[in-house]
């Protein structure tokens, strides 16, 4: 079979590259497609209803994150994946027969849901079919899909200018049921997980892993450290748009694309300059892996100052580039950490915590920077993002001391 060839641990960061995909394609196309939408939904005339449906599932996603982490952690990943996707999938289907405001916010609502249950699962899964020596390069791949489904998710305004949105989230959505029905078989549970050696361990009550979670101190650090970049990590996704088009003088037509691919190139050659890295790094050092993140996270303060008053397009564009090549390095390593301090069978709930936080995070900064573009202050305020995130790598680097270079299990 399949499942026992050596490379099938490749095979499985392939298949489930498409998931994440897909995971970022179905989520991005509704912010797309507002102008053809509104015609048929008036309410999404109003900014703020629309606001309002982009929220909804925001908070439930960030809210599901930690309860998805224990699901995983419990259960098998392969069925919990595959259900998932295949959720998600037909609710983007079922938008694409939405003709209410009502029906849209209660489908984004359980999009939340079922969406927040695939991170955590797919990134363990991946951490215990990889070891130490390839880990950050297999994450590293799997986060390239995330980054391509944002981009392509771009085209669903293409598309539904072309036919109409209701037909493009029916065709996205049946391209996700679709691939589910691969992935039942293709798709292995790690043999770590297994239905043998599940039944030696004795499951351990999530409420008692959370508190051994919350009494660790590398993991508080770990989660202070993934949640403050989060702050950057956000804020470039909903607001350097605004900033390339205010400080550059150019139409938002022009400054959307620009950012959008800035931002995705870089940060697909990030990630996988910073999977190598650690990878090889951590054979020799055992802080490889963190020394590998603190340098991509010291890249973005540079550029959040260069895009926060940057004013011609070498410096702005080119504080893009650092910006999402540095923060790949970062993406690329946060579960590979997550390894050294965090048993297998507490990792995707300690990943769904770290998810929540970060989503919060993201929510917190989306208001604050509205608040402040409102007052012209949208870069100075984004440039001073990179203070803390200075500060976060300091503490990261003195506190975090891992024991060995090997995976913790």
């Amino acid at each position: 079979m399949i499942k026992n060839k050596k490379y099938y641990p490749w095979i499985v960061v392939g298949l489930l590259w498409v998931v994440a995909l897909l995971n970022y394609m179905d989520r991005q196309i509704l912010s797309t497609m507002r102008p053809t939408m509104q015609v048929d939904i008036v309410e999404l005339q109003s900014a703020t209803v629309f606001g309002q449906l982009m929220a909804i599932f925001l908070w439930i996603y960030g809210l599901m994150s930690p309860v998805s982490g224990i699901l995983a952690d419990r259960l098998n990943r392969k069925w919990l994946i595959v259900g998932s996707l295949f959720v998600w999938s037909l609710v983007t289907s079922l938008m694409g027969f939405a003709t209410t405001y009502p029906e849209l916010m209660i489908l984004r609502g359980i999009m939340g849901i079922s969406e927040a249950i695939y991170i955590p699962a797919g990134l363990s899964l991946i951490s215990d079919f990889h070891s130490d020596k390839s880990r950050s390069l297999a994450i590293g791949i799997h986060m390239t899909g995330l980054y391509t489904g944002q981009a392509l998710g771009g085209f669903g305004a293409t598309l539904a200018s072309s036919y109409s949105w209701h037909s493009t989230f029916k065709l996205f959505g049946l391209i996700g049921v679709l691939y589910a029905l691969v992935l039942m078989f293709f798709l292995s549970e790690a043999p770590a997980r297994t239905k043998s050696s599940l039944e030696k361990e004795k499951p351990v009550n999530s409420f008692k892993a959370i508190g051994m979670l919350l009494s660790n101190i590398s993991f508080w650090v770990i989660l202070f450290y993934f949640a403050i970049p989060s702050l950057p990590g956000w804020a470039t996704k909903n607001w350097l748009p605004t900033l390339f088009s205010d400080n550059l003088h150019i139409p938002m037509s022009q400054a959307g694309p620009l950012s959008t691919v800035t931002i995705a190139v870089s940060s697909f050659l990030g990630v996988i300059f910073g999977g190598l890295l650690s990878d090889r790094w951590i054979q020799k050092n055992v802080k490889g892996r963190i020394y590998t993140s603190a340098i991509g996270l010291l890249l973005t303060i540079p550029a959040m100052f260069l895009i926060g008053y940057g004013q011609h397009i070498f410096h702005v564009v080119g504080a893009g580039l650092m910006f999402g090549f540095g923060f790949g390095m970062f993406d690329a390593n946060n579960m590979p950490i997550l390894c050294q301090f965090v048993p297998s069978k507490f990792r995707a709930t300690a990943y769904g915590i770290m998810n929540m936080l970060g989503v919060m995070a993201g929510a917190f900064i989306t208001k604050v920077l509205g608040s402040s573009a409102d007052e012209g202050k949208l870069g100075k305020d984004f440039a001073l993002l990179a203070i803390i995130v200075f500060i976060v790598v300091i503490i990261q680097l003195v506190v975090l001391k891992p024991k060995s270079n090997a995976s913790l299990d």
